[in-house]
């Protein structure tokens, strides 16, 4: 009888022991999974995963995950920032830039609705053509060397030429914020003035005064004044180097000029006292223009852009 009591005893100590140790593990349980937290962690290739931590940082976190950064990746917020429950760790390139938009009420800043919306107002874009004025330029012809006894005669009224220019401008509110030029089209060249300075001759009683004539005066007498410049055979100036004229002939340094179809091919012409040959076109030759034939694209360059007066010869 004595040996079944013990028996007992026995059996609820051990009974009481194992209740006391299933209370104390569960109080134990609770209390880590009181502490746990469940965190984000986007990787930088896109990859996301979720974890259970007791860890208080970032740098803790990742270290706990055996998540090693390298030396050009950097983590949002900062990694020596405390985390809390539900919080998400971006792993990113350094030169990653976050945009966030500041609580107005934190920088004391007052503003309105429709000025935040107008910052962020759409850019619309559009092509727009104007016509622009070309300034003509004055020429002057200085017939007199040093002399400053001399007379102004106008020999040809300067007139402003016109272009077209397309833009593609940028608008954002209605104001515009940005113009690009696209393209510009001659419409009508510039017709340049020409002034030429003759030097006043007194007679010798001293009481009449005349201009001296000149020859460049007695030219325009019988011509029109034209912008002429010069070409030569080569491929920057023809675009081939045959030196095949559209008429057919080959093009010879002083004989061979481009003209408008104004002139039909083989009309002689008087370019200031010296006859040349319309035997060439050209798609920049037109109105009041000539292109000159000279050997060299030097001798061109040297030539550069002169007025003369033109005349068909008799």
């Amino acid at each position: 009888m004595k040996n079944e009591e013990k028996a007992s005893i026995s059996i609820m100590k051990i009974i009481c022991v194992s209740i006391i140790l299933i209370l104390i593990s569960g109080i134990g349980v609770m209390a880590v999974s009181t502490n746990l937290k469940d965190v984000k962690i986007v990787l930088q290739n896109g990859y996301e995963l979720t974890v259970l931590t007791a860890k208080s940082t970032i740098r803790e976190v990742l270290d706990e995950n055996n998540i090693v950064l390298d030396e050009n990746q950097k983590t949002i917020p900062e990694e020596s920032e405390q985390i809390t429950a539900g919080s998400v760790i971006k792993i990113v390139d350094k030169s990653y830039n976050e945009v966030q938009i500041a609580k107005v009420s934190e920088e004391g800043v007052q503003t309105t609705l429709d000025e935040l919306l107008n910052n962020y107002a759409p850019i619309t874009e559009k092509i727009v053509t104007e016509q622009v004025e070309i300034p003509y330029e004055t020429i002057t012809k200085n017939t007199t060397g040093t002399s400053s006894n001399t007379t102004n005669k106008v020999l040809q009224q300067g007139v402003n030429g016109l272009k077209e220019v397309t833009y593609k401008v940028k608008y954002q509110n209605d104001i515009e914020i940005e113009k690009i030029q696209l393209s510009e089209k001659i419409i009508k060249e510039p017709k340049n003035k020409i002034v030429q300075v003759n030097k006043n001759v007194t007679s010798r009683a001293g009481t009449t005064s005349r201009t001296l004539p000149d020859k460049t005066a007695s030219s325009n007498a019988n011509g029109q004044i034209y912008k002429i410049t010069a070409y030569c055979p080569c491929a920057k100036c023809c675009g081939k180097t045959n030196g095949i004229t559209a008429m057919g002939t080959h093009a010879t340094a002083g004989r061979t000029v481009a003209a408008s179809s104004k002139f039909s091919f083989g009309t002689k012409l008087n370019i200031n006292g010296h006859t040349y040959t319309v035997e060439d076109r050209g798609g920049a030759i037109k109105g009041n223009k000539i292109d000159i034939f000279v050997n060299s694209h030097a001798e061109a360059l040297a030539w550069g852009v002169r007025y003369l007066p033109v005349s068909v010869a008799q």
